[in-house]
């Protein structure tokens, strides 16, 4: 059940970064500075995705060594 919800965040993370794209990519012409913040957030949210699937892949090795 743990590692459930560890993947879900993961994958929520993922979700996150495709909105912060849209949302810099609406705002480009518009307000470039939200855009900068929103790509900002993009590069946060995949730095997360693989840093939390890292962190699930290593409680679950782990749980099975025991």
């Amino acid at each position: 059940m743990g590692t459930k919800i560890y993947r879900i965040f993961e994958y929520a993370y993922i979700l996150m970064a495709v909105v912060s794209i849209y949302v810099a990519y609406d705002n480009w012409t518009v307000n470039r500075n939200k855009a900068y913040l929103f790509a900002f957030f993009t590069v946060v949210a995949i730095f997360m995705f693989f840093f939390k699937r890292r962190f699930r892949r290593n409680m679950e090795e782990r749980s099975k060594n025991r």
